[in-house]
């Protein structure tokens, strides 16, 4: 069971002790991402990250990580679109060590000039690297179309131009308004002594205080169907469709993924039975649902010969048009959701899975359902709130699309 601290200068303490394991993963979590950004500033959260592993006045770069390597643990972070996560996983007796790693980034990292133009050139590659890995391009190319003008679409790793702009200036000014307590979540799972834990971070982060002009809310975001061509020289196309999806906390959420799991979920899932395994038009293709603040995405991806698009194109609407007019049948759903409850229930037994699930759900929603909760809202799934989310989401007229190949003159019906 999870347990929920707010330290005096308002950063928000959500912990769940879990006393027959060895480890603890620590992660601080921050309201800001590509979507608190704009077309100046794009990527700026991203940078931030790196930059927060280059050096502080107690620790080079390179003690950063020995830190914690040199205790068997691990230490990374990650940006998404609405969050930034700096975590660790260590064993238990040495998560005092951990606490003081990730403080000492969060609050004395220098900054330096040098460091700036260094990690520059590491994130232009990251990019270049990006672009060249169609099928992780075309989901951003989807994003950027059914989102287009909103900082939603933007890009995590931001654009060639706007990494040019970044100086120390901006970074120093993007944190103080956006690195604020108030924004700010710490989540641990693992075991540990619960009155030594909040101790430490008290002493570590209680004495912070900032205010900055954090947005805690979005606009609800239009989505715009249409289709996006990117046209490249490789031997594969690789297609994204798009559907308006739904936004975090929504009621019906879990009826979409158990939908999810039957359409494009897996490798017992409709579309990779009939599309990879019967025709063999395809290596690989899945569907999967993003949810955001006030705005969601539906995605179906397949890879193929260019000579194939039409005809797997045809195939999937083929198999959207028999789930609009058939629907599903009982076997169906309760095999996905015993996938769902299976899913979930295997991923508690790790500390690091705990520790981000009530992390980000306390940064984006507010609250944290409880374990049995979650089996609950599975177990509510029916077929009459399966038919609704198949009739909500699936609306050909409302879909985008967007391609990334040698398109030879082909893009699609």
């Amino acid at each position: 069971m999870y347990k929920k601290v707010i330290l005096d200068n308002g950063i928000r303490v959500v912990y769940e002790r879990i006393p027959f394991v060895r480890s603890i993963s620590i992660g601080i979590w921050v309201g800001t991402g590509s979507r608190n950004e704009n077309s100046t500033n794009n990527g700026i959260s991203h940078f931030i990250e790196h930059m927060l592993f280059k050096g502080t006045n107690k620790r080079s770069a390179k003690e950063i990580a020995a830190c914690i390597d040199n205790l068997g643990g691990q230490i990374n972070a990650f940006t998404g679109k609405e969050c930034t996560c700096f975590y660790t996983k260590t064993l238990d007796e040495h998560m005092d060590i951990a606490v003081d790693v990730l403080a000492d980034m969060l609050f004395n990292s220098k900054f330096d000039k040098k460091d700036i133009d260094t990690e520059k050139r590491v994130i232009l590659e990251e990019i270049s690297m990006y672009e060249d890995s169609p099928e992780d391009l075309v989901h951003d190319l989807l994003s950027e179309a059914v989102w287009n003008g909103d900082p939603l679409g933007y890009p995590i790793l931001g654009t060639k131009e706007c990494l040019e702009d970044i100086t120390r200036d901006r970074i120093i000014e993007y944190m103080e308004q956006m690195y604020t307590p108030q924004n700010i979540i710490i989540s641990a799972a693992g075991n540990f002594d619960e009155n030594h834990l909040i101790d430490t971070l008290t002493r570590y982060f209680g004495g912070w205080n900032r205010k900055g002009t954090v947005v805690t809310d979005y606009n609800a975001v239009n989505f715009i169907p249409g289709k996006v061509v990117k046209e490249k020289d490789i031997e594969q196309v690789h297609l994204c469709l798009g559907f308006e999806g739904m936004e975090h906390g929504d009621k019906d959420l879990y009826s979409l993924l158990a939908v999810n799991n039957i359409l494009g979920g897996g490798m017992s899932s409709r579309l990779f039975q009939k599309i990879r395994e019967e025709t063999g038009l395809v290596y690989s293709i899945y569907s999967y649902p993003s949810s955001y603040k006030r705005a969601g995405l539906f995605t179906i991806y397949a890879g193929m010969n260019p000579n194939h698009l039409d005809i797997v194109l045809e195939l999937i609407l083929d198999e959207i048009d028999i789930l609009l007019k058939k629907g599903i049948d009982h076997d169906e759903l309760a095999k996905s959701k015993e996938q769902l409850k299976g899913s979930y229930m295997l991923g508690l037994e790790s500390t690091s899975s705990r520790m981000n699930s009530i992390g980000k759900s306390e940064l984006l929603l507010g609250y944290i359902h409880t374990p049995e909760e979650i089996l609950q809202k599975i177990e509510d799934v029916n077929m009459e709130s399966v038919h609704n989310t198949i009739n909500r989401i699936f609306d050909s007229k409302r879909m985008s699309m967007s391609l990334v190949g040698a398109m030879k003159g082909n893009i699609g019906t």
